[in-house]
């Protein structure tokens, strides 16, 4: 007889043969002519704990998002960026398929939250639709298992770990004002990545490209590691996952916001989409106002004019802002997506308050949930494909170029392209 390769066993397996019986990570125990192969017993995944809305400390937050990974290991990674400067680990939480790999023409998504450690909403949320991606999945939701087999989706609880332990400290009257907003060293971490958008805006105005700009020798002179670990950090996660489609969590308002952030001050070239002259739209302004719309339409409140009830009332507008024509953000990290990579990026405050007390958090996830979902899901959106030469080979850094939208993107080093579009027919080219 011939010993099969794999064993569809639990626990033990005899047979007659003296010496032959394998088995892999078996122990094999030999009585007379008979063999018993002894193989371990199959770890089961963890059970899922029940989620506690409330605000999660720093070690409270790992070992959440570690019961996820032992209750959904097949479908979860939980690693680490860097470290902020208090050496506070960046984590992530990784679902896909086939977690730690990309997939050949699967789209990458990236979430992130708590860049200013005071506004926590969005740290909250994450870890929440995590724990709702596991129990989903494993509950057999077909809208969930698809959207895991078909997408790899990177949860960023929090940028700006040492802010946030900062903030969580003050008395609770105090936890909405401005302590903890920057990092360690004093720095607004979205105000301090390259700012791009101005050398664009000379480009557009003198000749030259607007997309895939490199990043300045000066800014990192003055932009030093030790003291914004934090964005470098996240610069290198950006540069080494090819992510498609994006998301940055904050609070104290209720819109979703999109490129660019900074308002052209002599060109009236692009005025006509709007009838403020401070609307700074982008070459993909109608995907932007799509991608922002989902979400906000998406969202309980963000798009109702009267359940949207933050300062800024942006119910009126459909729960969405033109970043530059709310207010200008230099150095901001949707920007440099836009201009840096092939990543479609918004911000999106979600909550009239900072840092609400934990009893409003189950109904901001009531609030947030099919929001997150559908966003993700924008990922499938448009076109994807393969570069190759006249013999098969795969060509990496060519330009998609798509006629009537003048901002390029690149294949990656494996020829694959992911090209995010509203509805319509398209001439494209590489």
């Amino acid at each position: 007889m011939q010993w099969p390769v794999f064993l569809d066993c639990q626990e033990f397996i005899e047979c007659d043969i003296e010496t032959v019986c394998r088995g892999r990570r078996s122990v094999l125990r030999v009585f007379s002519t008979t063999a018993v192969v002894l193989l371990p017993k199959l770890k089961r995944p963890a059970r899922l704990p029940p989620f506690q809305f409330k605000h999660h400390s720093q070690m409270h937050l790992k070992r959440m998002l570690r019961k996820i990974v032992h209750a959904c290991p097949d479908i979860t990674r939980f690693y680490e960026i860097g470290k902020s400067v208090e050496r506070r680990p960046l984590w992530v939480i990784e679902f896909s398929d086939n977690p730690g790999q990309h997939d050949e023409l699967e789209p990458e998504v990236k979430w992130v939250g708590g860049i200013h450690g005071n506004e926590v909403l969005g740290r909250e949320m994450l870890i929440a639709f995590a724990h709702y991606l596991c129990r989903e999945w494993k509950s057999g939701n077909q809208r969930i298992v698809n959207m895991i087999k078909t997408t790899r989706i990177h949860l960023m609880p929090t940028m700006n770990p040492d802010g946030y332990h900062k903030a969580g400290l003050q008395p609770k009257y105090r936890r909405d004002w401005l302590t903890g907003r920057y990092s360690k060293k004093g720095f607004d971490l979205n105000r301090n990545f390259p700012d791009l958008t101005a050398d664009m805006y000379h480009n557009e105005k003198h000749g030259g490209p607007n997309h895939h700009l490199e990043i300045p020798m000066e800014y990192w002179r003055s932009h030093r590691e030790d003291h914004l670990p934090e964005i470098h950090a996240v610069i290198k996660w950006i540069k080494n996952y090819p992510f498609l489609l994006s998301a940055q969590l904050h609070g104290g308002e209720l819109v979703a916001n999109y490129p660019y952030d900074i308002r052209r001050i002599s060109s009236g070239k692009w005025r006509w989409l709007s009838e403020t002259p401070d609307y700074a739209a982008c070459p993909d302004d109608a995907l932007f106002r799509m991608l922002a719309s989902t979400f906000a339409e998406s969202h309980g409140t963000m798009a109702n004019p009267i359940l949207n009830r933050c300062d800024g009332n942006f119910g009126r507008t459909g729960g969405i802002t033109n970043g530059a024509d709310w207010y200008t953000v230099h150095g901001g990290m949707q920007d440099f997506n836009y201009l840096h990579t092939n990543c479609y990026e918004i911000l999106i405050e979600i909550g009239c308050q900072k840092f609400p007390p934990a009893y409003v958090l189950p109904e901001e996830w009531i609030n947030n949930k099919e929001a997150f979902i559908a966003y993700t899901e924008k990922a499938h959106v448009g076109i994807k494909g393969l570069v190759t030469d006249a013999y098969g080979v795969r060509i990496p850094d060519a330009e998609i170029q798509v006629e009537g939208i003048e901002h390029h993107i690149t294949t990656t080093e494996n020829g694959e392209y992911w090209r995010l579009l509203t509805p319509g027919s398209y001439y494209v080219s590489a």
